[in-house]
């Protein structure tokens, strides 16, 4: 929305308070950068609302993220991310040069997490994701081995939710909390369904989204006892 669109309605609607207004031209502002972003992923095969999400990440300062099923793409080996866009190429991903770019554009979003400044990722995964064997023991062994790696970065914090915490929270799906440095910026919450995409971008929603996620990190292992559960697995691999 233009900034003079903005201030029509704040007077339309008797809103003249000169914080209130500077915090909406802000967010404008920063929706209007976001939505023109333009970056390495642009040529990405990737659907428009999944390239627009590598837009936001590429922005963030941070990420906290829910997996049931997968492990993060950020912390995906390339053979993993590679047998999972087979194993999903029913219709989508057919074309093995199209794949192979896909797992291209995986591994590039992951240089954030070793940049000067880098991306803070607070992930939770269900156990399921970590016994799923996607593309076979020597795929998800190699998988697991990287996950104890990627848990040593100091900017990762990566916790298990075991199967015996029984339910929780977030158990309805997956989803990424995505925060940006600006303090007028109000998180986007992203979040795939089989047939569609969900945003939100109401701040009331992002902070039950945001709640959520808290909840469920007190019910999931701490980060040392989660290392200890993903190296069990890989031994049983």
């Amino acid at each position: 929305m233009r900034d003079p669109d903005i201030r029509v309605l704040c007077e339309f609607y008797g809103l003249d308070d000169p914080k209130a207004l500077a915090r909406l031209l802000d967010l404008a502002r920063l929706d209007r950068e976001r939505r023109k972003a333009k970056g390495w992923w642009k040529h990405s095969p990737h659907p428009g609302t999944l390239s627009e999400y590598i837009a936001l990440e590429d922005a963030a300062s941070r990420v906290r993220t829910w997996q049931l099923s997968l492990v993060p793409g950020l912390f995906q080996t390339a053979e993993y991310a590679r047998s999972l866009a087979i194993s999903e190429g029913a219709g989508v991903w057919e074309d093995p040069d199209e794949i192979e770019r896909l797992v291209e554009i995986r591994m590039r979003r992951q240089a954030r997490l070793h940049e000067e400044r880098p991306l803070q990722v607070y992930a939770i995964v269900w156990e399921a994701a970590l016994r799923q064997l996607i593309g076979g023991p020597g795929t998800m062994r190699a998988q697991l081995e990287h996950l104890l790696e990627v848990a040593k970065l100091p900017n990762v914090r990566l916790q298990v939710l075991p199967f015996h915490a029984g339910g929780h929270p977030c158990i309805p799906g997956a989803f990424t909390i995505i925060s940006f440095a600006e303090t007028a910026a109000v998180d986007v919450v992203h979040a795939d369904t089989i047939a569609s995409t969900v945003w939100v971008e109401s701040e009331d929603e992002s902070t039950a989204y945001g709640a959520f996620f808290e909840r469920t990190a007190r019910l999931s292992l701490a980060q040392h006892d989660s290392v200890l559960l993903i190296d069990t697995i890989r031994q049983e691999m």
